[in-house]
């Protein structure tokens, strides 16, 4: 009898889970990652990679899902990140399973591929995502080292307005430390911080990367953005260790930081070489 109750139970947890509304990008991607897309029943509009997420229904933005569209969905689990949590006690209120997930960190990142992988049967392939992620943050030790590195993120062509840059305790810190080199901005803000160029000029960095994901869409060039850098009295425009990033997927912490290491790596192996 109980090896019966036990079959059971382990039959209802590997097949709870076929409807799965997953509200935001990473957490899309890491579920198609890890073999189980098909059982995405609704994703938000920013969910676009991969390519079959976009065909998926919509439940809204990623801070705004709509609650009538996730029930009509009749999900097993809808599952977000801590930016939701009181749409999380919503739900559960009334009777729809939740997972709440972090993904800020490295740590976390590689947590939650865990969790998942285990929640969906398929830790073997969970465990070989954060082996890759492990390797890839080895390869960058070496290269160069005790550099002040910041992040800019978006689109300035004019640098005496608002520029929004990468904060500490985010994943983008730990790629830096993992490196040997150091964030440029040393602040215990969470969030995006916003600098303005007295600021920049202050903290002198040594290398530049610039997030401009949208770039071509925007209508801009790369020297477009990089110029207005290389007019400032700074370290990264004397060595001419400025560059842009276009990946969609650096800002999205699931997997896919894989590659943005290794664009990263890339950006220090041709600051080694000036």
């Amino acid at each position: 009898m109980r090896y019966i109750t036990f079959l059971f139970l382990f039959c209802i947890n590997l097949f709870a889970y076929d409807r799965i509304i997953a509200l935001s990008p990473a957490i899309n991607e890491i579920i198609f990652t890890l073999g189980h897309g098909n059982k995405i029943v609704g994703n938000t509009t920013y969910c676009k990679f991969p390519k079959q997420s976009q065909d998926i229904a919509k439940v809204g933005g990623y801070f705004s899902p709509s609650v009538e569209k996730i029930l009509n969905l009749k999900p097993d689990i809808v599952i977000m990140q801590e930016n939701n949590l009181d749409l999380s006690h919503k739900l559960e209120k009334i009777g729809i399973k939740t997972k709440v997930v972090k993904i800020d960190t490295i740590e976390s990142i590689k947590n939650t591929i865990s969790d998942l992988g285990e929640m969906l049967d398929n830790k073997t392939k969970a465990d070989e995502i954060i082996g890759e992620i492990n390797d890839s943050l080895k390869s960058l030790k070496g290269i160069v080292e005790n550099k002040k590195i910041i992040i800019p993120i978006g689109y300035n062509t004019d640098l005496s307005k608002e520029i929004y840059v990468v904060g500490q305790n985010l994943y983008f810190d730990d790629i830096i430390e993992a490196s040997g080199n150091q964030n440029a901005l040393q602040s215990s803000r969470k969030g995006q911080p916003v600098l303005n160029m007295e600021k920049i000029l202050k903290i002198n960095p040594d290398i530049v990367i610039i997030l401009s994901p949208l770039m071509v869409e925007k209508g801009l060039s790369k020297e477009e953005l990089i110029n207005p850098w290389k007019q400032l009295p700074i370290n990264a425009a004397k060595t001419d260790a400025i560059y842009v990033q276009t990946g969609d997927y650096a800002g999205i912490p699931s997997d896919r930081i894989v590659q943005f290491i290794k664009d990263f790596k890339g950006f220090l192996v041709e600051t080694r070489g000036k």
